[in-house]
């Protein structure tokens, strides 16, 4: 069973106020009254634990039970962060990792290409709001990339499933944070 982290919902909020704090910084004087814009913040996770091997599907298997753990943690971790859109690829294992949170919610997972993330990135910046994008572990540094943000290491294929980018849009650079939830992956 995975331990939760208390203070990471902490941590997320006080980092992307940080991170965003140009935005909601006070206007000098003398400037327009009207009020900044919202950033747009883009939460990314790689897809949660998965059968491996699974013989009936090699190319796409289920959530393992740590894996459907860590998708409701994940829900928990987010509901409060006023997510308005769930993206995910079109494998079970990356929905799976979606639906508790687009469920929780009343969203939809929206389906996209994770080999085509060059034209994914003009609608996240469009389009203002809070996302979930739910990838893998090659596709979801290269899209903190391309948002402008740290992808940071690679990530581990075999073991890493807790790492949760915040990439804050809106400021004159975006900001990163990378961050963990949930028990460490084994």
């Amino acid at each position: 069973m995975m331990r939760r982290r208390p203070f990471l919902l902490w941590s997320l909020m006080l980092g992307t106020l940080l991170a965003a704090g140009s935005w909601a910084s006070p206007m000098p004087e003398g400037s327009s009254s009207a009020a900044p814009a919202e950033p747009t913040i883009v939460f990314l996770v790689r897809h949660a634990e998965k059968v491996d091997p699974y013989p009936e599907d090699p190319d796409d298997p289920p959530l393992t039970q740590a894996g459907r753990e860590r998708a409701e943690l994940l829900a928990r971790v987010l509901a409060p962060a006023g997510i308005t859109r769930v993206l995910s690829s079109d494998l079970r294992r990356t929905r799976e990792t979606a639906a508790p949170l687009a469920e929780a919610l009343g969203l939809e997972v929206e389906l996209y290409d994770p080999h085509a993330l060059e034209a994914l990135v003009p609608v996240l910046i469009r389009e203002p709001g809070r996302y979930l994008v739910v990838g893998h572990s090659n596709t979801t540094p290269r899209l903190a990339e391309l948002l402008g943000g740290e992808p940071g290491e690679p990530i581990d294929e075999p073991t890493e499933y807790d790492r949760l980018y915040v990439i804050v849009l809106g400021a004159e650079e975006p900001a990163t944070i990378q961050t963990r939830y949930g028990s460490p992956s084994e």
